[in-house]
């Protein structure tokens, strides 16, 4: 996290930029960026308590979620499971208001999404996942890598009950893959959108104004 507030406001410097801009909005690279949990935003911004629908297993309470939406009157649909209806909080009412003034980092994502990173010592229902926005844009992810082989094959069985019930197919596990978790160390790991960051830091209204190499247009 610290890592990331330091690359924003080296990026405004290397440009000559005081501030990161997009679409109108402004963000401050030289402020602390604000600190808030999933659980804080969806609170804040929706007026949905987020952790009621979640076990300290990690499950998941999809009638729980759906009726706090339809108590604050988002669209809840019949066929909607509890990602979708995680997700579309999370789109409608809490990203867009992100990362105005100074960044936001968005960290303790529920355990069922944040599939690898590691529960937080704190409490096991929100994982070691953080997000960084800023002007309402997601520039970085990046969670503690999870190297608990058994509790990470635990969460492959359930993604992939889940494409049972949902698609009627699987596919095998990667076997090598939870092989070399058992000799893992302790890691970290972020991916941050340096094209994004560019356009922040240029106040491009478009991401292709940035991109080193040119967006195929195609014709209808």
């Amino acid at each position: 996290m610290a890592d990331c507030a330091a690359i924003l406001e080296l990026a405004a410097k290397v440009v000559g930029a005081g501030m990161l801009t997009y679409r109108g909005a402004e963000c401050d690279p030289s402020l602390a960026p604000e600190r808030l949990s999933v659980a804080q935003a969806f609170e804040r911004y929706a007026g949905i308590d987020l952790l009621g629908s979640v076990g300290i297993d990690g499950s998941t309470d999809r009638e729980h979620l759906a009726a706090e939406m339809k108590r604050v009157g988002i669209r809840v649909a019949d066929d909607d499971y509890w990602p979708d209806l995680f997700s579309r909080v999370l789109v409608e009412k809490v990203e867009p208001n992100l990362g105005f003034g100074r960044a936001t980092v968005l960290d303790e994502y529920p355990v069922s999404e944040a599939a690898l990173a590691r529960p937080s010592a704190r409490d096991h229902r929100v994982a070691e996942r953080f997000e960084l926005y800023a002007c309402g844009v997601e520039l970085a992810n990046g969670f503690g890598e999870l190297t608990n082989a058994a509790e990470q094959r635990r969460r492959f069985e359930i993604e992939m009950s889940e494409k049972a019930r949902i698609y009627g197919e699987t596919y095998p596990l990667d076997e090598d893959f939870l092989d070399a978790l058992a000799v893992m160390p302790d890691a970290s790991g972020i991916a941050l959108g340096f094209d994004r960051l560019v356009m922040l830091a240029t106040g491009a209204s478009r991401i292709e104004q940035v991109l080193w190499a040119p967006v195929a247009e195609f014709g209808s």
